[in-house]
């Protein structure tokens, strides 16, 4: 038996968090009757009902890759009616985003509706590799790189090591081209870390996550990831 908030969020309905929201709203039922107790437990033949939806124990679980343009919202909605990730995946299930992407950001975003594999890839103890590249107004000094893999406080709090290649530099143009890898996934982090050091990104693009990249997408396309690419992924957070 497990707690009813983590069947729901697991059942890809919605985060943790928010399921304990709708339990104290008394908008959760098992087996017809409201529950309201956080700490109720339930088996996986009990019938969950969330805001008038029965949550379907035996659904189908989907996995994308999407290359995320500019201009995209990594969410499932959009309060503004903004376009979002979702919005350019075609399926009949509810998926939503693994993390976030921000919107001028682009590149790798996962989405599924398999709510274990999402709390576990996101979680901070999983540790996912996340490879960015970053062009950033200005010539990148080899001590700015070496500031970035030993971290920078953004925030109050250092950031982890990361693994940091300056790819090119521009005197023409006065830019540089930095590949970024980390395995946090603060708000805005990678943007903030070159603030930390006295540079301005101007394009951002996440070009891998974990063991999955672009190879063969344009911005706007995806396409399901691979069962062996699925193993891999679960590999990666036992």
């Amino acid at each position: 038996m497990e707690r009813l908030q983590k069947v729901i969020a697991n059942l890809g309905y919605t985060s943790r968090r928010n399921a304990e929201e709708l339990i104290k709203q008394g908008k959760v039922k098992v087996n017809g009757e409201v529950i309201k107790e956080l700490g109720t437990k339930v088996k996986t033949s009990d019938t969950i009902e969330v805001e008038n939806t029965i949550l379907d124990n035996n659904k189908n679980y989907e996995y994308y890759l999407l290359y995320k343009p500019r201009e995209v919202i990594s969410s499932a909605k959009d309060e503004v009616g903004r376009k979002t990730v979702v919005d350019l995946v075609t399926t009949s299930e509810r998926i939503y985003p693994v993390g976030r992407l921000d919107y001028d950001t682009t590149g790798l975003i996962i989405l599924t509706n398999d709510g274990v594999l999402t709390n576990k890839l996101t979680h901070p103890s999983s540790k996912i590799e996340k490879t960015y590249i970053a062009k950033v107004e200005g010539l990148v000094s080899g001590y700015a790189i070496k500031k970035l893999r030993d971290g920078v406080v953004i925030d109050g709090r250092r950031t982890s090591k990361a693994k940091v290649k300056l790819k090119s530099t521009d005197k023409k143009t006065n830019k540089s081209l930095v590949e970024l890898t980390i395995h946090e996934g603060r708000n805005h982090q990678v943007r903030k870390m070159f603030e930390a050091i006295g540079y301005e990104v101007l394009k951002l693009k996440r070009e891998k996550y974990a063991n999955l990249d672009l190879k063969g997408l344009k911005p706007g396309e995806y396409r399901k990831l691979t069962n062996k690419e699925i193993a891999v992924l679960y590999s990666m957070i036992k």
